[in-house]
């Protein structure tokens, strides 16, 4: 199983940006998908989560302004970010687990597959 995100960049608050984690190896029909961010002198924690039934949870400070999303024809996990603020500056994971409950635990960090992280940046 591999996991590769895409889409890290440097934009302004307000801003909207797309990220992508592309998932290989992955055949479990029953799953969880999560994104996580990890800023500077912090903790990794979970952003969105969604399952193999497309049903997304949000951390908190995210909601409302981030999209959690799949395409299984192309083994694709979405994160759909706008109204970028500063506090959303940190480095972004995809993770994979084969527990389909992990996914309404949000507090939890122990998946079982992780992507490399890609940098967002959040700076006037």
């Amino acid at each position: 199983v591999s996991l590769a995100e895409f889409g890290g960049a440097s934009v302004q608050p307000g801003s909207s940006l797309r990220l992508s984690c592309v998932v290989s190896g992955f055949t479990r029909s029953r799953y969880c998908l999560a994104w996580f961010r990890q800023a500077p002198g912090t903790e990794r924690k979970a952003v969105a989560s969604i399952t193999n039934t497309n049903h997304a949870r949000y951390e908190e400070s995210v909601k409302g302004r981030f999209t959690i999303s799949q395409d299984d024809s192309e083994n694709t996990l979405y994160l759909q970010m706008d109204s970028l603020k500063a506090e959303d500056t940190a480095v972004y994971f995809c993770a994979a687990d084969e527990q389909f409950d992990i996914c309404s635990q949000l507090w939890r960090h122990d998946y079982n597959h992780w992507g490399q992280g890609t940098q967002v940046t959040v700076s006037s």
